[in-house]
């Protein structure tokens, strides 16, 4: 049920042969899945070459017909969507059908730049003198390097695939150790749907290796990296000294303000159903709740009561609604937010402690009366874990939600026109959602500001991203 893991490197496929590598661990059983191999630095200058020799073969094709091939991909995802589905699920541990709809979302983000890439229109702008051209055009703007995490096995990955071959871009893409067969499938797709050789690259490996080899590479011209902010900067400094375009999109902590004037039971419902998506393993997951006085008790009280009901196990099964954390890692992180609150005198409301004998369980947390200077507070706790305040007026609420250098993805919640406009202008954010946790489609640019990165993904700012515009004056 699982998937042969291999690399892909000018239109082949690499096993183990000879290759070190790592095994690939189920998060809800602890049971090892594959093994996985890395490529060699030889292999990394294969695939190099391979990206520099697809470049110039993608960039000659025309739109239209790169727009076929990647929509033949698309369909093809789409076809495959229920193995694709049980592998990410088996690697990554969200219940299946949150799997699934990451997957359909993904073949819908590669025809939205399949699409869009046929639109990639440039201007006539009129000359100062008689019989000047002045031309504005957008050229694609080489070989990309991409790096994606673990929790959107599929769909980080198709954002930066999708948008840099839209754009005419050839790409390497270097995904999770820990969650890679889904990417494996989704590039079998490209491939079967007929993509050139070279033009699209998987490998795997020890991530500074790889990382540190392909942005230094004279071959590379643009940078994608989706991940933490430390390794963001890590990154984005080795692009700096290449002067590579670089699209970060880092860590979050997202603030939820609910006034008074909100339905507080019906943002509860909505509110808590996306923080426990992925066991909130989301970069843009709902992480400090912000409650006006007056609404508060029944927040949290909806709240605590939606935590309560979720069904924990293998996502695989189903009546589960929230799987395993990805990693033992993440379980010792929730374990050292939880105590952090208990010490500086928070309540546990619901949850708070490991869950079952196997696996990487957390149990969906709510925790009220933290400061907000505790570890829950100021820091990303990318897990099940809900901390919610109180707050009295509008300035107050709005001094505490843009008090970190976080500034990623925002939520807020009113039946008020003006207080809906004043809090989406107030926000330090990237993105805002307001009555709404949709800020995340195919359409729509996605990307932070301050410390959560810059660029975006999405929409035709992620298509742009991988263009390079070119002024032609001709007389």
């Amino acid at each position: 049920m699982y998937t042969d893991l291999q690399l892909f490197i000018d239109g082949k496929w690499l096993g183990g042969e000879g290759r070190k590598g790592e095994d690939v661990v189920n998060p809800a059983t602890g049971k090892v899945l594959a093994h996985l191999p890395h490529a060699s630095a030889a292999d990394l200058d294969a695939a190099l070459a391979a990206a520099e020799k697809g470049f110039k073969l993608w960039k000659a094709t025309t739109a239209y017909d790169r727009s076929k091939i990647m929509r033949k991909a698309a369909d093809l995802l789409r076809e495959r969507a229920d193995h694709v589905s049980k592998v990410l699920v088996q690697e990554q541990g969200k219940v299946y059908p949150e799997a699934r709809g990451e997957v359909l979302t993904s073949a819908d983000i590669i025809d939205w730049c399949a699409e869009e890439g046929r639109r990639s229109y440039g201007r006539l702008v009129p000359g100062r003198q008689n019989g000047v051209r002045q031309l504005v055009t957008q050229e694609p703007v080489g070989v990309v390097a991409a790096f994606t995490p673990w929790n959107f096995p599929t769909l980080t990955p198709v954002r930066k695939i999708a948008g840099a071959l839209g754009a005419g871009c050839s790409i390497i893409i270097k995904a999770s150790e820990e969650t890679p067969g889904a990417c494996v499938e989704l590039v079998k797709c490209f491939a079967d749907a007929g993509l050139p050789a070279g033009v699209l690259n998987l490998v795997f490996g020890v991530p500074s290796t790889v990382s540190e080899h392909l942005i230094t590479a004279d071959a590379v011209k643009k940078i994608s990296f989706t991940g933490s902010i430390p390794v963001g900067k890590l990154l984005a400094g080795l692009a700096a000294k290449g002067m590579k375009k670089a699209t970060m999109e880092l860590g979050g902590h997202s603030p939820v303000v609910v006034f008074a004037d909100a339905d507080p039971e019906k943002a509860a419902d909505t509110i808590a159903a996306f923080k426990y998506r992925n066991a909130g393993q989301v970069c843009i997951s709902p992480t400090r709740f912000y409650v006006q006085e007056q609404n508060y008790n029944k927040f949290v009280a909806r709240f605590t009561e939606y935590a309560k009901g979720i069904k924990l196990g293998d996502g695989l099964e189903k009546g589960i609604t929230m799987g395993p954390l990805a990693n033992a890692r993440r379980l010792d992180a929730m374990e050292s937010f939880v105590n952090d609150s208990k010490d500086r005198g928070g309540k546990i409301l619901a949850g708070g402690s490991r869950h079952g004998n196997q696996g990487f369980f957390f149990q969906p947390t709510v925790i009220t009366d933290v400061p907000d200077d505790s570890k829950i507070m100021t820091q990303e706790p990318f897990g099940p874990l809900a901390p919610i305040v109180p707050f009295k007026t509008f300035d107050e609420v709005v001094e505490r939600a843009n008090s970190l250098e976080y500034g990623l993805a925002a939520y807020a919640f009113t039946s008020s026109g003006a207080t809906a406009t004043a809090i989406g202008d107030a926000i330090q954010s990237g993105m805002v959602g307001i009555n709404s946790v949709a800020i995340s489609t195919p359409e729509t640019p996605f990307g932070g500001i301050k410390e959560s990165g810059y660029g975006s993904e999405g929409g035709i700012e992620g298509l742009q991203a991988y263009m390079n515009t070119k002024f032609i004056s001709q007389a």
